[in-house]
């Protein structure tokens, strides 16, 4: 049988053995000998592109064609047709057109479909991303 020993006790513990070793190497180096920090930053260096706020809503969905963004991964676009058919449900004046994206772990912009995903993308008024997982 396993025993554990309980967090608080070892944490403070850890602490209290911190402490000494601490006092015990600040004690014995005098200020000729002061330690020193060096704090560094954990936020990356700034991107030199500005943030655009995201896009504006459209004021209604009634006769807008929506595009369905289906990507790479088995259960998209099973998910994007449902979703297609519960839209035309509920909103029967609206076209949705669906995007099945094949890049495999790579942002769909940067590839070869550039120019085929540009055009999808200006072709409707809004979009539903569909993420397979």
């Amino acid at each position: 049988m396993r025993k554990s020993i309980p967090a608080v006790p070892v944490a403070a513990l850890a602490l209290v053995a911190f402490m000494a070793a601490f006092t015990a190497c600040s004690s014995a180096s005098g200020p000729q000998n002061a330690v020193e920090y060096h704090v560094i930053s954990p936020w990356a260096e700034a991107d030199p592109i500005p943030l655009r706020g995201i896009s504006p809503r459209i004021d209604s969905i009634d006769g807008k064609k929506i595009g369905v963004f289906a990507n790479f991964k088995r259960s998209a676009v099973p998910q994007g047709r449902m979703v297609e058919k519960k839209l035309k449900e509920v909103f029967p004046t609206i076209q949705t057109n669906l995007y099945h994206s094949t890049e495999e772990n790579v942002n769909e912009m940067e590839t070869a479909n550039r120019e085929k995903f540009t055009a999808w993308i200006n072709s409707v008024d809004a979009v539903v991303a569909m993420v397979g997982d």
